[in-house]
Parts: C-alpha cells; sequence; structure tokens
C-alpha cells in the first residue's frame, strides 16, 4: 500500500507561511488524486486542497481559498501545500492522503480517501 510522510510543520507567527511536503512511496503517485486534510482540537476533520492527477485541477475549502496554493511534483513523488497569510485558526495537525480514481470520481466522494499520512502539527501563534 501507499505510505505518505509529512515534513514541514511547526510553528509560526500569524501572518507567516508555511510550507508542508507529502513524500509518497509510490512509484506511480501521478495516478492519485491527492488531498491535505486538517483536525483542530475539538473541531472535525477538513478537506482543505486536493489536486487532481496532473495537476490541472484543485479543490480548496472556503476557509483557505486564496491563502493556500496545493501542487506537486510527480516525478519526486512529493505533494505540497504552501500556506500564507496564517492565522490562528488555522492552528492543526495537517494530514496528507490519496485517493485511487479519477478526478471526477473524487469530487463525487471528496472525503473519502484511500490512504492517510501520520500528520503534522502546525501552530500559528498570535
Amino acid at each position: 500500500q501507499v505510505q505518505l510522510a509529512e515534513s514541514g510543520g511547526g510553528l509560526v507567527q500569524a501572518g507567516g507561511s508555511l510550507r508542508l511536503s507529502c513524500a509518497a512511496s509510490e512509484r506511480t503517485v501521478s495516478t492519485y488524486v491527492m488531498g491535505w486534510f486538517r483536525q483542530a482540537p475539538g473541531s472535525e476533520r477538513e478537506n482543505v486542497a486536493a489536486i487532481s492527477r496532473s495537476g490541472a485541477s484543485t479543490y480548496y475549502s472556503d476557509s483557505v481559498k486564496g491563502r493556500f496554493t496545493i501542487s506537486r511534483d510527480n516525478a519526486k513523488n512529493t505533494v505540497y501545500l504552501q500556506m500564507n497569510s496564517l492565522k490562528p485558526e488555522d492552528t492543526a495537525v495537517y494530514t496528507c492522503a490519496a485517493r485511487v480514481g479519477t478526478w471526477s470520481t473524487w469530487r463525487a466522494r471528496k472525503d473519502d480517501m484511500d490512504y492517510w499520512g501520520k500528520g503534522t502539527l502546525v501552530t500559528v501563534s498570535s
């Protein structure tokens, strides 16, 4: 099965930026829709971003749209999440996930992912 390893989490001041990376063990990572999720203490899991197999299509939740950018480098088997204009409310454990199938099938079931990483903690100070 696919193994996902996140990195890049840490402490950042409000208004700052941070880039998360997700390295996948799967050699054919280009066959997977990739996404980023987050879960803050006392809150439900939220799908904040996703990207199609080719990288041509992206999805963002309303809470991060305009501030976060998801990208992928299939040659490096890596997906990124660039986070700008960070707010304390962005504090959460961020988890990378992969979904088998096409972009259209993922859009029908956006939160149903097949593989999950362990997560990396992002803390935004006031």
